[in-house]
């Protein structure tokens, strides 16, 4: 038995590693008291400075950011975060991305029943000591990267509303991927597998090997979108082999295929496609 529904949306994975919950509320508080708490307007750390705050939230950051951010926070999956404040974001707009996350990036609002305001601030202490990284200069021709991008990379990846949905939405990956990071992906060298953009093949008992990424699986049945961007189910019962791979479907380019002069211009216009300061809002 085979089953075609719309494709639907990936689940976004939080900057925090927590997800917005629908928790009973304790202690006979009402929940829209408590998130309206949370959301009370604070515009300076009350925390800066203090070695207890700082030195907790060091322990908090590497708990719960520094899968994304990196050990150090110069960047892993997710960007660059040292240096912050130098770069003109006051204490009151990071305190809201943590809390209300990023649209379009993997980093979702932080649940304010499971971390606390204290929370956000202690890490946001810990960053303030934190020393940018030395920056490199902005290299490579955005505008051929473009070019580049629509020619190699659009089938599989949408940017503001063109594409495919084969591969995630990129439209915002600037704000989300550090320069390395997105360099590792295009050349294949990254090990870092996106929650519902696993490799998949699966063979039913008739012999057709159907290849895409894997949505979701249970003890029954697996779903994938196919290549050609279809969502499949299907039921184990019906299959022979369901064949895992460590990695996504997107090709690795080689320097052969893709020199480094025209890699640089793809990553310089790939760091273009950011989140609006509107959008943080």
């Amino acid at each position: 038995m085979r089953w075609s529904v719309p494709v639907l949306g990936a689940v976004m994975v939080g900057f925090t590693g927590v997800f917005l919950a629908a928790t009973p509320d304790r202690g006979g508080v009402a929940l829209q008291d408590r998130t309206a708490r949370t959301e009370a307007r604070v515009t300076k750390n009350p925390l800066q400075g203090n070695q207890d705050a700082i030195r907790e939230g060091g322990t908090k950051f590497r708990s719960r950011c520094a899968g994304c951010h990196g050990p150090d926070a110069r960047g892993y999956i997710g960007p660059d975060i040292t240096g912050l404040s130098a770069s003109g974001y006051t204490d009151e707009r990071l305190f809201g991305i943590v809390r209300r996350g990023v649209p379009g990036t993997e980093m979702t609002p932080a649940d304010p029943l499971r971390v606390s305001d204290r929370d956000i601030w202690q890490v946001l202490a810990y960053l303030d000591t934190l020393k940018a990284a030395p920056s490199t200069p902005a290299s490579g021709d955005a505008q051929n990267g473009e070019r580049i991008f629509r020619a190699n990379c659009s089938s599989c990846h949408m940017v503001n509303g063109r594409g495919g949905q084969l591969g995630p939405d990129l439209s915002r990956v600037g704000s989300g991927r550090s320069r390395p990071v997105l360099l590792n992906k295009v050349r294949g060298t990254s090990d870092n597998v996106r929650p519902g953009y696993e490799a998949v093949t699966v063979v039913t008992r008739d012999g057709q090997r159907i290849r895409g990424v894997k949505k979701n699986e249970d003890e029954f049945s697996i779903q994938i979108v196919d290549m050609r961007e279809r969502l499949q189910g299907y039921l184990k019962a019906n299959l022979t082999e369901i064949l895992t791979e460590p990695r996504t479907v997107m090709p690795a380019y080689s320097a052969e295929q893709l020199n480094d002069r025209a890699l640089d211009d793809l990553l310089q216009y790939l760091t273009t496609l950011r989140v609006t300061d509107a959008e943080r809002r």
